[in-house]
């Protein structure tokens, strides 16, 4: 099992290109599903994740041919309308097929999802917007059994709003006949990607980038091209690295205009940030200044990005309080900060972070994805040397984290 390891005290200079956006690429993906005709995508990441649906989508018979960050898939000859437990088990945007396969075909077979072991996150809204739009389907033996001769419009409010469930309910509505109305859906910027694909395949969608889409069932979507656009949660990141390390570093392939909370704390922190149409530049002198937040929906402070801050925060000048409310255990990585020297209590849903003069490295354990970045945060501050076990958590979501901040000055090799 790989892990890294790190160096701290280095100052971070020069540019890092930011990849595609995982939880854009994946339900773009699954929408090759939805078509017999080619779908050329471009800016795909190179991540653990986006080889696990790769592997998934082909399963089914769909072709798929990637060269490095471009991916043609081609859905004329799918044969196997299921997704197995296999492939399912470790990321739970493997739910995804479930909506494109009903919707073309009129019945999927999926396993109960797996992922990030970061709290309860039911697909009891995916299943209750299905059934709206006529769907029969029911659960058994840890699978969702679907099945529908054709998929009929319907007004459906989900309970919460839900990014993955406003993207699988998005996709089905796609070919259902008549009128679908989301209510209360997911703004994200990456549903907005999925929209704007789905657009482009022929798809009639109103209310893009609002919590209300409505959209016209069409007979069939036909192919297209399409960029997947840059992952803000990485960009965030980096970001949080420099404000933790100081130096000067360039962003390229990012845009500003969907991470506008994130980058708001970022200035409080002391983060100097200049705008380029495409660019971040970052510079970063002197020791942070603590933020507090509470996560929330977008366009709210994205849960994604709690770690990273709270890793900033816990050599910040003062104290902070971090408040999550979207998923329940998402605190998992306090211990590991609390190995290195971070003085973080924690208590119900919300953790007090006092700042510390210095982290001092240690060995650590990764919990899931987020938590993954912010301890490589946390080690680059830190004094010393931190070995980060448990690393697969981070390929999940970050295109070759180490080899990007090696490129800019960050001490930091993965040992296989």
């Amino acid at each position: 099992m790989d892990k890294l390891q790190v160096v701290g005290g280095k100052r971070l200079e020069g540019e890092i290109v930011i990849s595609g956006a995982k939880n854009a690429a994946l339900p773009i993906l699954c929408a090759g599903l939805l078509t017999s005709g080619d779908l050329e995508l471009s800016n795909v990441p190179r991540l653990h994740d986006v080889k696990t649906i790769l592997k998934l989508l082909a399963q089914t018979g769909l072709t798929v041919s990637q060269d490095d960050e471009r991916v043609t898939l081609n859905g004329s000859a799918i044969t196997t309308l299921e997704a197995p437990y296999e492939l399912v088990k470790t990321m739970r945007a493997s739910i995804l097929v479930l909506g494109p396969l009903l919707a073309r075909f009129g019945e999927a077979k999926v396993s109960l999802p797996g992922g990030c072991a970061i709290g309860s996150r039911p697909v009891d809204q995916h299943i209750k917007g299905l059934r709206a739009l006529g769907a029969e389907i029911t659960i058994e033996g840890g699978y969702i059994y679907a099945k529908c001769k054709k998929l009929k419009g319907a007004r459906i409010r989900t309970d919460m709003i839900t990014v993955t469930g406003t993207e699988n309910l998005l996709m089905a509505a796609t070919l259902a006949e008549g009128e679908t109305v989301l209510e209360n859906a997911a703004r994200e910027p990456e549903v907005t990607d999925l929209a704007n694909l789905l657009v482009a395949m022929g798809a009639k969608i109103e209310g893009i980038g609002t919590d209300r889409l409505v959209i016209q069932g069409v007979a069939e979507l036909h192919g297209a091209r399409h960029a997947v656009i840059s992952d803000r949660i990485e960009a965030a990141t980096f970001l949080c690295a420099v404000a933790a390390t100081g130096g000067d570093i360039l962003l390229k392939n990012t845009r500003t205009d969907y991470f506008d909370v994130a980058l708001d704390k970022l200035r409080e922190i002391g983060l100097v940030m200049t705008m380029g149409p495409a660019s971040i530049r970052a510079q970063m002198g002197g020791r942070p200044k603590p933020v507090s937040f509470r996560t929330t929906e977008y366009p709210g402070f994205p849960t994604d990005m709690q770690a990273q801050f709270m890793a900033v925060n816990t050599i910040a000048s003062g104290a902070s309080r971090i408040t999550e409310t979207i998923f329940e255990n998402r605190f998992m990585h306090v211990q590991e900060m609390n190995r290195l020297g971070a003085s973080i209590q924690t208590e119900g849903n919300t953790a007090h972070v006092k700042g510390v003069d210095r982290l001092v490295g240690a060995p650590v354990m990764a919990t899931d994805l987020r938590a993954s970045a912010s301890l490589v945060i946390a080690a680059m501050a830190a004094q010393g040397t931190t070995i980060i076990d448990r690393i697969y958590h981070l390929d999940r979501g970050y295109d070759r984290m180490e080899v990007k901040l090696s490129a800019v000055g960050a001490n930091i090799v993965r040992i296989k």
